[in-house]
């Protein structure tokens, strides 16, 4: 077993991308349709059966064509297969519908298209069960008239056979002479045409069809004694007994006698609106939220993209409703409430959209409004708010529990037509973003000035790793002196981005840019390796009198589970003794960090590895956390440090003398930065601040070559 297991993991690795998209698809759709599936194929047969589907539905809609035919030959092909169950339709129409488009990545432009195959998917299989029955009636009496010739026992027991599929068949059966007399006629013909048996008996075909038809029946009938043809389909209208009039789909075949002449004809008849009413069931089926009961996505890009044409609105609002934390309900109170506040949401929606916009549910805990025309922004607004305060009622689970219901809104509003559907959704969505990131529960208009400075940042985000590669990055210093003699006591560590379009890049722009795509781990990883590599070297030549390294520690490398064994391995590495680092700790780290992390910081002090509180405010911090920290100092900058400045007013000044005198009774190492004059410089010492940076003391930045210099050191 195990053997098979490493092979099917091998086989799985050498596939593509693509091939293990199908794959997965293939997989989720069988377990979609599950036991719906009436074939005796084993569960690989059927996925390896949709995966070939998959294929075929991907080229219908990603081509360059719409594949229409090759959506209806899919249809036959279920019915090839024996996947007879329309409840295997429905599910395959819905599945599709919902998760071809963003399983593979294809453009929402491709929504027309794929309403388009899904239809062709629903013809195809009706036909093709249609002419499935149809082949076995005609079996069915084929061989009923072969055993007629071959004795008269067997003539009985086949009639036997022939007389329970026709009486006992959903399908209307009719039986003519070559004249249009009829001879024989199932229950289902009756039903149909809403005659008794004593009123329909001798009547002739003609006599059913409507007068405007008459002539095109003769016509088939004639084609048919040709031998042309062994049977005809045809869209005929028929009429019933109180004279309504009956679109139908006639199946006609004659049979001839021993001497090959024409017998008698069975005629095959299904009400066109009832297939007609199936395939629409089946479409909406595909195109709506089954447990909500509004649109679904699919259904929304549609209305998106009509709304975006040539005959469009003279303007239109997107509004994308968001509920806050519904992970979060979900695990405290499982599923089903989360189902019941889904549908409590969208309750509260239809009471104030019905009528006013189109809506449907676009995700999983999701909802988008397009509104066309709307009198103006305010009123949409408003709507907005409304919706809002409808929400602030809570929701009772089990009586006990009345659980809250917030939603953050992103409004996107275009003006004149042939405005692109999928960028009115995207910018709705970063609109969402903006919500959520500004505290959720409110509404954010999107700002194309906004969203354009967001994408700069987003693809100078993108291009980091090119620069980690093509060494654009690089470790500068700022120098930390003794406020007693000026001596140069540490260097901090700042990392640097010699962009080639934008220019060195300052940290705190691309702390921004790490914060956007998840690079802050690396960054600080390559950062520390370099900065403790250069300050090994410093060690090596100066012993104990080189400066120690200061370096910033980021919430996200802080929740790291490898933290410890890093920073231990890289001064390994580096040669640096723990004493000589000192992690800067940001004050608001300390209100986020767990008990993990900070056992994790524990452990790395007990290695001899400094921390250093950074505080830029005046803020009150938990004592608690600073006490199971054990730092071993306190950097103050910004505020605290301006407002000590000659010219400060009375309120700051009095502020910060507060906080320092507090500080100093913490018994620790206090540093400040932003030190611009000698007048700042003096009432820090005072305070018993040790050691400072800043503009007072030269250039704030410098490179490792110019800390050599300063150090008198030959340049490494």
């Amino acid at each position: 077993m195990v053997e098979q297991a490493t092979a099917a993991q091998q086989s799985r690795a050498e596939l593509g991308a693509y091939e293990l998209a199908r794959e997965d698809f293939a997989h989720r759709w069988a377990a979609a349709i599950g036991s719906t599936v009436l074939s005796a194929m084993s569960r690989e047969e059927v996925v390896r059966l949709l995966a070939g589907f998959t294929d075929e539905l991907h080229a219908a809609v990603a081509g360059e064509h719409p594949g229409v035919a090759q959506a209806q030959a899919l249809g036959r092909a279920m019915i090839e297969n024996d996947f007879i169950s329309t409840v295997t339709l429905e599910r395959t129409l819905a599945f599709v519908g919902e998760h071809l488009l963003p399983h593979f990545g294809l453009p929402a432009d491709r929504t027309h298209r794929l309403m388009a195959v899904l239809g062709g998917i629903a013809a195809g299989y009706s036909d093709a069960l249609r002419d499935r029955t149809l082949e076995q009636q005609e079996l069915s009496k084929s061989a009923a008239i072969m055993s007629i010739r071959e004795a008269e026992a067997a003539l009985r027991a086949s009639e036997a056979k022939f007389r329970a599929v026709f009486r006992t068949s959903a399908v209307a059966i009719a039986v003519t002479s070559p004249d249009g007399t009829l001879l024989d006629f199932n229950e289902a013909l009756l039903s149909l045409l809403g005659y008794t048996a004593d009123e329909i008996r001798g009547m002739t075909s003609r006599d059913l069809v409507h007068p405007d038809d008459r002539g095109a029946i003769d016509e088939i009938a004639g084609t048919l004694a040709t031998g042309e043809r062994d049977h005809v389909r045809v869209e005929k209208r028929l009429v019933r007994s109180d004279g309504e009039t009956m679109p139908a789909l006639v199946a006609m075949s004659l049979v001839r006698d021993e001497l090959g002449e024409p017998a008698y004809h069975v005629a095959m008849i299904e009400d066109l609106d009832e297939v007609r009413a199936l395939q629409t069931q089946l479409l909406k089926q595909s195109l709506n939220d089954a447990q909500t009961g509004l649109a679904n996505r699919a259904q929304f890009l549609g209305w998106l993209e009509g709304a975006s044409g040539s005959q469009g609105p003279d303007s239109a609002a997107l509004l994308v409703f968001n509920v806050d934390g519904f992970r979060v309900l979900n695990d405290a109170f499982g599923y089903e409430v989360g189902n019941r506040l889904l549908a409590s949401v969208a309750g509260h929606l239809r009471a104030v959209f019905d009528g006013v916009g189109e809506l449907a549910r676009i995700g999983p805990d999701e909802f988008g409004v397009l509104i066309r025309d709307p009198a103006d922004l305010r009123s949409v607004i408003a709507l907005v708010e409304e919706v809002v305060e409808l929400l602030a009622e809570p929701v009772w689970v089990d009586g006990a529990h009345g659980v809250g219901v917030s939603v953050s809104v992103g409004i996107a509003v275009r003006r004149g037509r042939g405005w692109d559907a999928a960028e009115l959704l995207r910018c709705a969505d970063v609109a969402v973003g903006w919500a959520k990131a500004d505290g959720k529960a409110q509404w954010v208009l999107h700002d194309p000035e906004r969203d354009q400075r967001d994408r700069a940042r987003f693809a100078l985000a993108a291009s980091i790793p090119g620069g980690l590669e093509q060494g654009d990055f690089r470790v500068d210093y700022a120098p930390v002196h003794s406020l007693a003699d000026r001596s140069l006591v540490a260097v901090e560590a700042k990392l640097r981005w010699d962009h080639p379009e934008h220019g060195l890049l300052d940290p705190h722009s691309l702390t921004s840019v790490c914060a956007s795509n998840g690079m802050a781990v690396l960054l600080g990883r390559w950062a520390l390796e370099q900065a403790c590599a250069q300050a090994g070297r410093w060690h090596a030549a100066l012993g104990d009198a080189a400066p120690a390294l200061q370096i910033d520690l980021s919430t996200r490398q802080c929740q790291e589970p490898e933290l410890v064994g890093s920073v231990l391995e890289v001064l390994r590495a580096s040669g640096l003794p723990a004493a000589k680092l000192l992690l800067e700790l940001n004050e608001h780290l300390i209100l986020t960090i767990n008990d993990e992390q900070v056992e994790n910081l524990a452990i790395l002090r007990e290695h001899g590895v400094r921390l250093l509180l950074d505080r830029q405010g005046s803020g009150a911090l938990p004592p608690e956390r600073l006490r199971e920290l054990g730092l071993n100092g306190v950097k103050y900058q910004s505020w605290p440090v301006r407002s000590l400045a000659a010219d400060a007013n009375r309120h700051d000044d009095s502020a910060a003398v507060a906080l320092f005198t507090w500080a100093r009774t913490l018994g620790m190492p206090l540093y400040a930065a932003d030190v611009d004059d000698e007048h700042k410089a003096a009432r820090l010492a005072e305070f018993g601040v040790r050691a400072a940076q800043g503009p007072l003391f030269g250039p704030e930045l410098l490179t490792a070559a110019e800390v050599d210099a300063l150090l008198a050191l030959p340049s490494s």
